[in-house]
């Protein structure tokens, strides 16, 4: 037993070492592993609706979603080849070209973060802007979180250098929830529907929203591009088919959303994803809708905006020559639309 499982990490460590991440071509058998960094947050939508709408078992591909804390841990589990995509923010296509990893967006879910910092009430006297941000410790999902490049942004952005702060990785939902509630961190970046429960029960109020793109692009000077599926490049090069079925599916996922009222797109979802508080989750849905893209396609100036935030503070990108047309595709949405009747 010990001898098989050595042999089945030597044969995974030679593609990993061949191809700079996992490209084992796929058959219609295999099972495709799509990792979402916290499945149930609202800003990645797109991915468990796909499921319940019956979209990704039309594709006749064994599909599966897992979900796993933050996008720092399902990339580092896609490079291990232990996943086929990821459906994370956009930035780390781009984070990890910089250190010699191709991977690109197939799909396009948002065209914001649809990311909020909230303040706790105990600071909420003591944090006007992120200028206020020094000598605080701020909330991230993980470090390497795309939360984790947005706060520091914003905190560079406003003349405060990252040695000024302490930043925690605190998680999402609950876990975020209850270190703001306890004080453990004075600010944090979330998303819905966390942010909508902690805001109705005056446990926090926002400091910057970048729900839509009217206010990022305020705040950012730019479209920030954010949820999306991205992959190997190796892997999509060796498995275009299975991909175009993928792509396909979330297609039509976007179009359902573009196409229905928050409350009937609730209704899809499983009762867990709500809880005792489904009218908040509708209201926060309703609010932050506007973040899908309708189609699936990269606008057309976000990833130049990204690459400019990334390499204001992120040591790994600075100095580093990116190509940005390798960090997304638009041919699979495309050809979906092309495909798909209007």
């Amino acid at each position: 037993m010990m001898g098989k499982t050595f042999s089945a990490i030597v044969i995974r460590l030679a593609v990993f070492l061949a191809t700079g991440v996992g490209a084992m071509p796929a058959t219609a058998a295999d099972k495709i592993t799509i990792i979402v960094s916290s499945i149930e947050k609202q800003i990645y939508l797109p991915a468990k609706l796909a499921e319940q709408l019956g979209y990704l078992k039309q594709t006749g591909l064994d599909i599966e979603l897992r979900s796993v804390p933050a996008g720092a841990n399902a990339e580092k589990e896609m490079l291990l080849g232990l996943a086929q995509g990821v459906i994370g923010f956009y930035d780390h296509t781009i984070h990890l070209q910089a250190r010699g990893k191709l991977v690109q967006s197939v799909i396009q879910f948002s065209q914001a973060p649809g990311e909020v910092v909230l303040v706790s009430k105990a600071s909420a006297k003591r944090i006007q802007s992120p200028a206020d941000f020094k000598g605080k410790t701020l909330g991230v999902t993980a470090l390497g979180s795309s939360t984790h490049f947005l706060m520091h942004f914003l905190a560079n952005n406003a003349g405060v250098k990252s040695s000024d702060f302490a930043t925690l990785p605190v998680g999402a939902g609950e876990k975020f929830i209850a270190a703001l509630r306890q004080g453990k961190i004075d600010a944090g970046m979330t998303t819905e529907p966390t942010l909508s429960r902690l805001t109705a029960y005056g446990d926090a109020s926002i400091l910057v929203d970048l729900r839509s793109v009217a206010s990022t692009e305020t705040v950012l000077g730019g479209t920030y591009p954010g949820a999306c599926l991205y992959m190997p490049k190796a892997w999509v090069d060796k498995n275009r088919d299975a991909v175009q079925k993928i792509v396909t599916a979330f297609v039509k996922t976007l179009r359902y959303i573009d196409t229905h009222e928050a409350r009937e797109i609730a209704e899809k979802m499983p009762p867990e994803y709500y809880g005792e508080e489904k009218l908040l989750y509708i209201e926060a849905l309703k609010a932050g809708k506007s973040m899908f893209t309708a189609d699936g396609m990269m606008p057309e100036n976000g990833p130049p905006t990204v690459l400019r935030i990334l390499r204001e503070f992120d040591k790994a990108v600075q100095g580093k020559p990116i190509n940005l047309a390798n960090t997304y595709t638009s041919e699979f949405v495309k050809a979906a639309r092309q495909a798909l009747p209007e």
